[in-house]
């Protein structure tokens, strides 16, 4: 199919993905952080460069719900890796009501209460009275409420279409990292404590068989708590990480949140 005289050919999906990175490129290197432009004027602009307006909403509100964290670091981080989890989905229903959905759900089967409420996004932590507590050693329900081991649960939800919401959902599991850290050092310092002395007195007194098996515990106990520290931090990213999902799913699929 030719192209009529005079009108300029339509561009390649390559040469518009080039054009649009280099265009945010040189945006970022300008000193003006504003564009200029309102979100319906994008969607405008973007349609007639030949992408789907759909696309583009869905990108701009999985922007609006981005949740920026800090960087991770520190002997923690090192010792057992990253303590946030994350999951997120376009889901049909009302912003507003989906969000008020979400707390519903993590206060009634997670076992959460409301640290903060701001226009599309919610922050929850544990409960911390008698019963909840209860609750969740009981399993009541038979469920596991592993997002109460979350120092913080956040929600960000933005409205994609009129009945359409896209629903960003992270746990931050710093506090259980740092403590399943802390016990992890203990231990491994406490191996280090037995077998480093043990060993010079065997060395000392020429028992050099004495002397290697003195250094077992200095070696093999931090290398196991580590190990096992890890193993079981990743089974609890894993369990949060699940139950995560199970909140999508619950609004995606239309289930109601289930009762503790």
């Amino acid at each position: 199919m030719t192209n009529e005289p005079g009108r300029p050919a339509p561009l390649s999906r390559s040469v518009l993905e080039r054009v649009l990175a280099r265009a945010a490129e040189l945006s970022a290197q300008s000193s003006d952080d504003e564009l200029g432009l309102t979100e319906a004027q994008l969607v405008e602009i973007a349609g007639e460069a030949g992408l789907s307006r759909d696309v583009v909403r869905q990108a701009l509100a999985e922007e609006r719900a981005r949740v920026p964290m800090g960087p991770d670091s520190g002997m923690a981080h090192s010792l057992l890796g990253e303590a946030v989890v994350e999951a997120a989905r376009t889901v049909p229903g009302d912003a507003a009501e989906t969000l008020a959905m979400v707390n519903v759900w993590m206060e009634r089967a997670e076992s959460l209460t409301v640290m903060r409420r701001q226009p599309g996004q919610m922050t929850w932590e544990p409960r911390q009275d008698f019963v909840s507590a209860m609750r969740r050693a009981l399993r009541l329900g038979g469920r596991g409420f592993h997002l109460a081991g979350a120092t913080e649960v956040y929600a960000v939800v933005a409205s994609v279409e009129a009945r359409r919401a896209h629903v960003r959902l992270l746990a931050n599991l710093r506090g259980a990292r740092a403590q399943a850290a802390g016990v992890a050092v203990g231990v491994a310092t406490a191996g280090v404590l037995v077998g480093v002395p043990a060993f010079w007195m065997a060395t000392s007194a020429g028992l050099m068989l004495a002397a290697t098996l003195a250094m077992v515990p200095a070696v093999a106990i931090p290398l196991a708590a580590i190990t096992i520290a890890r193993n079981r931090f990743r089974s609890q990213r894993i369990r949060a990480q699940v139950a995560l999902e199970q909140v999508l799913d619950g609004l995606e699929y239309g289930d109601g949140p289930p009762h503790g």
